[in-house]
């Protein structure tokens, strides 16, 4: 987000802040190196501010500084106010921006580089070893649920779900043709013999499954009244 340097000098006037920073920061060459932002989210301006940041050798005004960053990439930033740990937030992406180089009275501890940049731990899942793929996972844990059943009309309702949806899946993948008989013949290899359709089911035609597959939206009819 590119904020314009006007609005951002207007920003700055309404904070508590020491007049020569200000001064010095509007003298900062504008805009003349286009190099890369660690952080574009909070624009160039800002960047140029923690950049000026690194050449204050007094440590007070240095703190000063700083806090007046932090204050406005809070100000830039209101949407992520209900965060937590929003202000530690803050200080360790000023880190990530000063290039981890800006030695200043935290309220928090330093942040590594290692530790900002470490990426999160992939989110281990169980290996489930699919049958027949174009069916997905999901009819594969649907048959695991119904062989857990007893025997009965519930059992018997779920399984033939289970095989009409298996029959929509195949047509998905192939439009062509698919017999009844290839379905339980699929169930009967993902149960291992332990599910078999009902005499009482019959497994819906072709068409019925392709037509039901994007029902059509009613649209109401408007008639006028005649006075």
């Amino acid at each position: 987000m590119f904020i314009p340097f006007n609005e951002l000098i207007l920003c700055l006037l309404k904070l508590p802040l020491n007049g020569v920073f200000i001064r010095q920061f509007i003298m900062m060459d504008y805009n003349t190196q286009r190099s890369k932002l660690p952080l574009p989210e909070y624009g160039r301006n800002v960047q140029q501010m923690v950049d000026y940041a690194l050449t204050v050798e007094d440590r007070e005004e240095r703190n000063t500084v700083v806090k007046t960053i932090i204050s406005v990439m809070g100000t830039l930033n209101p949407h992520l106010r209900d965060q937590p740990d929003f202000k530690h937030k803050l200080w360790d992406h000023l880190a990530v921006m000063s290039d981890f180089k800006l030695v200043v009275d935290s309220p928090y501890p330093d942040p590594s580089r290692e530790k900002l940049s470490e990426k999160p731990r992939p989110v281990p899942y169980a290996p489930i070893r699919l049958k027949h793929k174009h069916y997905g996972r999901v009819i594969q844990s649907m048959v695991t649920a119904a062989m857990k059943l007893e025997d009965g009309e519930e059992k018997d309702f779920l399984v033939y779900a289970i095989a009409n949806q298996m029959k929509k899946s195949y047509l998905t993948w192939n439009k062509e043709s698919v017999t009844d008989d290839i379905i339980l013949r699929d169930l009967g290899e993902f149960s291992e013999g332990m599910l078999k359709l009902s005499p009482e089911y019959k497994l819906q035609e072709r068409f019925e499954i392709q037509s039901t597959s994007a029902p059509k939206k009613r649209i109401p009819q408007h008639h006028s009244r005649k006075k």
